[in-house]
């Protein structure tokens, strides 16, 4: 996978009203829940091949996203770039051994991954699920839908820019190639 832009999400029985479609004049009535239980996604993005990676994560806290990190590393992810949150600057995390690229502060706009979060809102938001697992398992689908073609993960977070960041690189220092080992590569508190 090489170079992955990785973010989490949480997902949660707290409902969230969507904007529909209604005649004029008619007053939309949605049902929401209001169930504190959540799960936490997870997700890496590699938006010039079009491929995802994810895993289920009980918390926010360094180990957990530690736990994310081997599983991505173990999917070919060799450098992740991220927000700064506190979780993904630990020594835990570092200690893996993939290279991570902070991102600035407040800038979700040039993270790939929340692009596709906000896909998967737009998909799994807006029903009522009976149980976590239920729309746990509605997320899973969703992604292995896109998972399964490429094209599709490419249009939604496949920047031109990020292609010509990498493509200003000098030869073999673009995490993704072959010759570029894990280690060659500057870790980013």
């Amino acid at each position: 996978m090489g170079l992955a832009f990785g973010d989490e999400m949480r997902v949660g029985l707290m409902g969230q009203v969507r904007k529909v479609w209604a005649p004029r004049g008619v007053k939309v009535r949605q049902r929401v829940q209001m169930a504190r239980q959540w799960r936490y996604l997870a997700l890496a993005v590699d938006g010039a091949r079009g491929r995802l990676s994810w895993c289920w994560i009980a918390s926010m806290k360094e180990p957990a996203i530690a736990e994310a990190v081997r599983r991505w590393q173990a999917d070919g992810v060799e450098a992740v770039v991220w927000d700064g949150a506190k979780g993904h600057r630990g020594e835990t995390v570092r200690r893996v051994g993939v290279a991570l690229v902070q991102q600035p502060p407040y800038a979700p706009e040039v993270q790939p991954a929340e692009r596709v979060f906000e896909e998967l809102r737009r998909a799994i938001e807006g029903k009522v699920y009976p149980t976590i697992e239920a729309k746990v398992a509605a997320v899973e689908a969703e992604l292995a839908q896109w998972a399964a073609d490429p094209a599709r993960v490419r249009r939604l977070a496949g920047w031109a820019w990020i292609d010509a960041a990498r493509a200003d690189l000098p030869p073999g220092e673009a995490p993704g190639q072959d010759q570029v080992q894990p280690e060659q590569l500057e870790l980013v508190a």
